[in-house]
């Protein structure tokens, strides 16, 4: 159960932190052609400002995945770095509690935005505002997925790179 819960969060991590690096590329983008846009044609673009927002709140859901993985998100430095044998165990099965309490709370609470919202477009696109807030539950569940990993191999990059 162990190995397939890791492969499927390897795959998982990886394609988060890809799409999160594409995301993160189209803003950027977006950011440029409105900057272009106002500034060269006089003409300033009106989708463009939205269009990012809602691609922000996917990156920031599909990268805060990659950092749970990692160790990086939510944890105790001090506990964990003075921590040893069975107070370290317990350490760990707090975040791990923690975290899995506080995803399933925003899943919960994702799920009922994303429903409350399908009637609702976009001020500028004819597109449903319940397609930008699906990344609250999606990035939700994938950190549960997440969590769960780390808890079962965890890997502390911040504190092997922290001073």
């Amino acid at each position: 159960m162990k190995i397939l819960l890791l492969a499927i969060d390897r795959h998982i991590t990886g394609w988060c932190l890809s799409v999160a690096c594409l995301i993160l590329a189209v803003i950027s983008c977006l950011g440029m052609w409105q900057v272009i846009t106002r500034f060269i044609f006089s003409q300033p673009s009106v989708w463009t400002e939205e269009v990012m927002r809602r691609l922000l709140i996917w990156m920031v859901m599909l990268g805060t995945v990659v950092a749970l993985r990692q160790g990086a998100l939510v944890s105790v430095d001090l506990m964990l770095r003075t921590s040893r044998g069975a107070w370290r165990t317990a350490v760990r099965w707090v975040i791990t509690a923690v975290n899995l309490a506080f995803f399933s709370v925003v899943l919960w609470f994702g799920v009922d935005l994303v429903w409350r919202v399908r009637f609702q477009t976009f001020a500028s696109l004819d597109l449903s505002m319940s397609w930008a807030y699906a990344a609250i539950p999606v990035g939700a569940l994938l950190a549960l997925l997440a969590s769960l990993a780390h808890h079962a191999d965890p890997h502390y990059d911040e504190l092997t790179t922290g001073l």
